[in-house]
Parts: C-alpha cells; sequence; structure tokens
C-alpha cells in the first residue's frame, strides 16, 4: 500500500471498465465503504492514470477499448507489485488463466456481487509479505535442489542449465515448494502462505498455478515428476522421484 494509505488515508482504487453500469454501481458502491475511486475507461487510459494517481489496488476488466486488459496487466506487473484483480466475462477460463499468467493477483466474474468484490480487495490489501512470501523472497536465500537452482534476488530460475521466466505468483509457489522439499504442503497452506490468510476467492486459483508451473518445469507436464499430487491433501516437490530417475540414468 502506500505511506498515504498507511497513515489512515483512504485507500484508492483504480477501477478499468468500459461499461458504464459498471462503472456508476462500483463508483458508488467503493465510496460508500471508504474507498477513494479513480476510473479509466481504456487501456491506455488506464496506463497514463496509474502513473498519475500511483493506486493501491487495480481493479482491471479483461475487455477493454484501444489496449485490453491482459496487455494492461502486464505493463503494469513489469514496473510495480500493485495488486491487480481482474474482470473476466463469465465461465471466460482462458481469460482467467491468461491474466494469472501475466501476474494478476486474483480474478472475479460478471456478474458479481459488491460484498464479495470488496471481500477480495481487502483480503489482497492486507496481504503482508512477511506472512506470505517464502522464506527465500524474504531472505535472498538461493535454493538448489537437484537441477533446480532458484535466486530470489535476481528472479531467477535455472533448470539443468536452462533459465525459465516465471511469474511473480509462480516463482513464488516454486519457492515455497523448494524450500520445503519432500514434504507434502496442503492446499490450504499454499494458499495462506501465497495469497495470504483472509484470500477468499476460488480455490481453483491455485490449481491453475499449478498447471501452468508444470508446463515450465517438468520434462512431461502430463505425468509430473517434479510437482506432484498427494491426494486429497495437496502438494509436494518430490525428492523420491527425481533420485530414481538420476540413479535410472546412470
Amino acid at each position: 500500500m502506500s505511506a498515504g494509505t498507511a497513515m489512515g488515508e483512504p485507500v484508492t482504487i483504480l477501477v478499468v471498465e468500459d461499461e458504464d453500469s459498471f462503472v456508476e454501481a462500483l463508483t458508488v458502491g467503493l465510496k460508500r465503504e471508504g474507498f477513494r475511486v479513480q476510473v479509466a475507461r481504456d487501456g491506455a487510459a488506464a496506463l497514463d492514470l496509474f502513473d498519475a494517481v500511483a493506486p493501491d489496488l487495480v481493479l482491471l476488466d479483461v475487455m477493454l477499448p484501444r489496449v485490453s486488459g491482459i496487455d494492461v496487466c502486464r505493463e503494469i506487473r513489469s514496473r510495480s507489485k500493485v495488486p491487480i484483480i481482474m474482470v473476466t466475462a463469465k465461465g471466460s477460463e482462458i481469460d482467467t488463466v491468461v491474466g494469472l499468467e501475466v501476474g494478476a493477483d486474483d480474478y472475479v466474474t460478471k456478474p458479481y456481487r459488491l460484498r464479495e468484490l470488496v471481500a477480495r480487495m481487502r483480503a489482497v490489501l492486507r496481504r503482508a509479505p512477511s506472512e506470505s512470501e517464502p522464506l527465500s523472497a524474504q531472505t535472498g536465500m538461493v535454493l538448489e535442489v537437484g537441477d533446480v537452482r532458484l535466486d530470489p534476488d535476481r528472479h531467477e530460475v535455472v533448470i539443468r542449465g536452462r533459465e525459465v521466466n516465471l511469474p511473480l505468483k509462480e516463482f513464488e509457489l516454486l519457492a515455497l515448494l523448494l524450500e520445503h522439499a519432500g514434504r507434502v504442503l496442503t492446499r490450504d497452506t499454499l494458499i495462506d502462505r501465497i495469497w495470504g490468510l483472509d484470500y477468499v476467492g476460488d480455490t481453483k486459483t491455485l490449481d491453475v498455478h499449478i498447471k501452468r508451473l508444470r508446463s515450465k518445469v517438468e520434462d512431461d507436464p502430463s505425468s509430473p515428476t517434479r510437482i506432484v499430487t498427494i491426494r486429497g491433501l495437496g502438494y509436494k516437490y518430490d525428492l523420491e522421484r527425481r533420485r530414481a530417475m538420476s540413479s535410472g540414468a546412470d
């Protein structure tokens, strides 16, 4: 959050939306909740306004004139860690996946209830790095597990000598799994540590990120040997399978 927020000033929300009915309802509803609201009605205006007002959170529609919401999200995330909540059309899984891939923190689908939206916004805004970031991200500790090397200071992941680019949430997920390699991390633990204790969004968000992460770090994502599912519990970075594969190769 901005320094002004820490001093008790209203939280500034940048609403990026081109449908008048949603803009009017959001502006009234969010102001009633105590937020300061700035509105951009297309993607280009959103980027200009983002620099001008330095918002504490961006509520970003996917379908926008001039510059798409996905491109706006990508551009903002390239230079800021400000929370971004994407707004997608109902049932548009592709938009959801792509939005998370380029760095959105959460998503809601239209039509949505203001109460649910505000709860998600407050949860994202309350997320404290000391509670949710992996230890390696806080200490700058380089993690090396087998043929995987993760450097949090450089935001670099190298697998078998090949650098792999990961968005922030996927990077944090991999760091957490590597820190606890060989141990099962429950779904609740992963969500709490990466998205915050107050996260109230769809739990499928975790599955989407795991799927995207596997597509980049696994030799065969359809048959994962690094990030494995422990049915009924969660996921773990599997040391035993990595050892077995290494032994078989010798």
